[in-house]
C-alpha cells in the first residue's frame, strides 16, 4: 500500500498536479516576437486551439493541459534558455521552436535532460544528428526538393534556374538539399544569391536574377523576407516563373505580398485550402476563432499538441522516455486520430512522412494544384 501511495503522490509531482483539478504541463517556445514573429504566433494560435479542444474533451488521460507559453524572441540563445526554463517549471513535453537556427541549439537542451519535444522546423539537419527525443510535426525540406526539382525540370521545362535562399540554418538546408535536386535533373544554377535574416531591400537580387540567363527561380526564405522579394521582383518587373517550397506559397506570404504572390508556385506540406475534411473543419474553426485564415504553421502547432495527446494516451502514462519510444517508427491514420488531420509517420529520427501538395497562388489563394504521395 505505501508503495502504491509513493507511485502516486511521485506521479501527481511529474505533471504538477494542483487543488482539486490534476493538469499536466506542456510548454510551447515560439517566436512570438523578433524576425519569426510572423510565424510564431500562428504557430502559437494551432496550439492553443488544439489545446482547448483537447481540454474540453477531457483533456489526456483525465488531465487537463496547463500551457506555459515562451517566447524565444527568435534569438537561439534566448530559446536555449527558455527550454531551460520551460524544463525547471516542470514541462512534461516541449512543443517548438518554428525558426531552425533556434531549434538546432535548444534541442540539445531538451536532449540531455530526456524530453520529447515537437519542433515545426524544417531544417534537415535536424533529424540527421541522431537525436532520440526530436520529432518534427511537417517533414524536413529536403523531402519536398525532390518534387520541386521534378516540377521545374518536367513542367517548367526549366534549364537554368536562379536560386534565391535565407543565410540561415533553415535556408541553407533548404538550399544544399535544392542543389543536390539540380543535379540529379540537370538544371544549372545561373545565379546564387544568399540573403540575411531580417533583409528589406532586394532590389539587388533581383537585378542580378534578370541579369543571370536563368528561366525560373527556385526561393527559399522566410515569411517576411519572401513577400519581399516577391513585392520586389513584381515592382521591377521580373517575368520568370517562381517556385519555392511550403513557406513561398504560404497564406501569411501571399497576405503580406497580396498581388505579388500572383502565380507563385509551391510545394506544400500542410495547406489549408488542401482537399482533406479533418483540414477544412481544422480551417473552418481555427478562422471563426482568430479572424484569418491558418497557415501551414498553424496547422503544424495544432498536430503538435494533439501528437502529445494520442501518444501519451498510447503509452497509458506521463513517462516521457517511452513517449519518445513509442513515436519512433509510429504511423498513425487520421480515420483514428482526426486531430493530426492527415495519415502520418515519424521514422527512427522523428522525420515525418505523409502526403503534399502542389499549389498556386490564385486570386489571393493557394489553388491545389497536385496531391502528391508519401515519401
Amino acid at each position: 500500500m505505501l508503495k502504491r501511495y509513493l507511485v502516486g503522490l511521485a506521479m501527481a509531482v511529474t505533471i504538477g498536479v494542483g487543488g482539486a483539478q490534476a493538469q499536466v504541463k506542456i510548454a510551447n517556445i515560439a517566436e512570438l516576437s523578433g524576425a519569426g514573429a510572423a510565424a510564431g504566433t500562428v504557430w502559437k494560435d494551432g496550439v492553443d486551439l488544439a489545446v482547448d479542444e483537447i481540454n474540453a474533451s477531457g483533456g489526456i488521460l483525465g488531465q487537463h493541459i496547463e500551457l506555459m507559453e515562451y517566447d524565444s524572441q527568435t534569438d537561439p540563445q534566448n530559446s536555449r534558455a527558455m527550454v531551460q526554463k520551460a524544463i525547471d517549471d516542470g514541462a512534461y513535453v516541449l512543443l517548438g521552436t518554428v525558426y531552425s537556427s533556434s531549434t538546432v541549439v535548444n534541442m540539445l537542451v531538451a536532449q540531455q535532460n530526456g524530453y520529447p519535444q515537437l519542433t515545426g522546423s524544417e531544417a534537415p539537419a535536424i533529424t540527421q544528428k541522431g537525436n532520440p527525443f526530436i520529432f518534427r510535426t511537417a517533414f524536413g525540406s529536403q523531402k519536398g526538393m525532390p518534387k520541386i526539382g521534378a516540377y521545374l525540370s518536367f513542367g517548367l521545362k526549366a534549364s537554368k534556374v536562379a536560386i534565391v535562399w535565407a543565410n540561415t540554418e533553415y535556408g541553407k538546408g533548404g538550399h544544399d538539399a535544392f542543389v543536390d535536386v539540380t543535379k540529379e535533373f540537370n538544371l544549372e544554377i545561373a545565379a546564387d544569391l544568399p540573403t540575411e535574416q531580417g533583409q528589406a531591400d532586394f532590389s539587388a537580387d533581383v537585378v542580378k536574377i534578370k541579369n543571370s540567363g536563368a528561366d525560373a527561380v527556385f526561393a527559399f526564405m522566410t515569411e517576411e523576407e519572401s513577400a519581399r522579394f516577391l513585392i520586389e521582383a513584381e515592382k521591377q518587373g521580373l517575368e520568370l516563373p517562381i517556385a519555392g517550397d511550403t513557406v513561398l506559397g504560404s497564406q501569411k506570404v501571399i497576405d503580406l505580398a497580396g498581388a505579388a504572390a500572383e502565380g507563385v508556385m509551391s510545394h506544400v506540406g500542410l495547406s489549408a485550402d488542401a482537399p482533406v475534411p479533418t483540414i477544412q473543419a481544422m480551417d473552418k474553426k481555427f478562422t471563426e476563432r482568430f479572424g484569418y485564415r491558418p497557415d501551414h504553421n498553424a496547422i503544424k502547432g495544432y498536430i503538435g499538441a494533439y501528437a502529445i495527446k494520442y501518444v501519451t494516451e498510447m503509452v497509458g502514462e506521463f513517462d516521457r522516455q517511452k513517449f519518445a519510444d513509442t513515436m519512433h517508427g509510429l504511423c498513425l491514420q487520421a480515420k483514428e486520430y482526426p486531430g493530426l488531420l492527415l495519415d502520418i509517420c515519424w521514422d527512427q529520427n522523428g522525420e515525418v512522412s505523409r502526403e503534399s501538395f502542389l499549389v498556386q497562388v490564385t486570386n489571393g489563394q493557394q489553388q491545389i494544384v497536385q496531391t502528391l504521395p508519401a515519401n
